[in-house]
């Protein structure tokens, strides 16, 4: 099983319409917004679609609004964790927060480990609404339209066509301005989530390159013409292509010199055999 996967993995790739599309379509919902997956209830379900029977979807809170609710479904997740001997550290204090980039990666994680269980092939025999029911009354799910009682009452006595027409010049305004403040919204959480995963991206790639420095620092490599060279790429002061070009001629003929020098004492290594053993004849020829 996936547990355990590199923050520079694949998985953590995936986008954010691909997470909510896995997640409405397996389970039902309607989610718009990966922040609506704060509560802990759709990761519990979705590993319940995953290993039948394993979590206890009674004791999932999935009407969970504040903290201390949603703290108790990530209980009954750490729990399944256990059981599953799944290693995944639960920042359940991050999630809880309701923060995009925390929830999208934590979501991007179960999706990766849920499709290594089954391949990413769908349960067809798994009915998410009625595992999600409580004594055959579906809950409340966010994400999930629920009509108020006002309104069933009313839709009992349909309105005349006259305050019908009324009502939908009035509201029509307000409805397109709702719906462009909505595609703004969504518009900047995008954008915000792309800008979160750039950060975190060069901060890997940054903390990398500060290991290669601190590896290039050691005295007893400083000299080493590898480390040389790889020094006159780091410390670079622009983008210019010849710097690569500069540090990989310094190491050829770096390498040139080494090896010239090699063959040199191997040579006179040589010529002093090569005397001892005539000063040896001529001692023999002597005596």
């Amino acid at each position: 099983m996936a547990t355990n996967i590199g923050m520079m993995d694949s998985a953590y790739f995936v986008g954010r319409n691909e997470i909510l599309t896995w997640i409405n379509d397996r389970l039902h919902l309607n989610l718009s917004r990966v922040e609506e997956a704060a509560s802990g209830a759709v990761q519990c379900q979705m590993l319940d679609m995953t290993f039948p029977g394993v979590v206890p979807m009674h004791k999932v809170n999935f009407d969970a609004k504040n903290e201390y609710d949603m703290i108790q479904n990530y209980k009954v997740l750490q729990d399944v964790f256990n059981k599953l001997k799944i290693t995944k550290p639960l920042e359940i204090n991050r999630l809880v927060k309701g923060r995009p980039l925390d929830n999208l990666e934590f979501l991007q994680w179960l999706k990766r480990f849920c499709d290594s269980i089954n391949g990413g092939i769908m349960n067809e025999n798994y009915n998410p609404v009625e595992r999600r029911s409580r004594g055959g009354k579906e809950r409340s799910v966010k994400g999930v339209n629920k009509i108020p009682k006002s309104l069933q009452t009313n839709n009992n006595h349909p309105p005349s066509n006259s305050s019908s027409v009324g009502l939908t010049k009035a509201s029509g305004p307000k409805l397109a301005k709702a719906a462009e403040v909505q595609a703004l919204s969504k518009e900047l959480a995008d954008l915000k989530i792309s800008t979160d995963l750039l950060e975190k991206e060069r901060d890997f790639y940054f903390s990398k390159l500060r290991d290669v420095e601190i590896l290039c620092q050691t005295p007893e490599l400083d000299d080493l013409p590898i480390v040389v060279a790889v020094k006159k790429i780091l410390y670079a002061t622009d983008a210019n292509e010849s710097v690569l070009e500069d540090a990989q001629e310094y190491l050829n003929q770096s390498l040139g010199v080494e090896a010239a020098a090699e063959a040199e004492a191997e040579a006179e290594e040589e010529g002093n055999g090569e005397q001892e053993e005539e000063e040896e004849e001529e001692e023999k020829t002597q005596a």
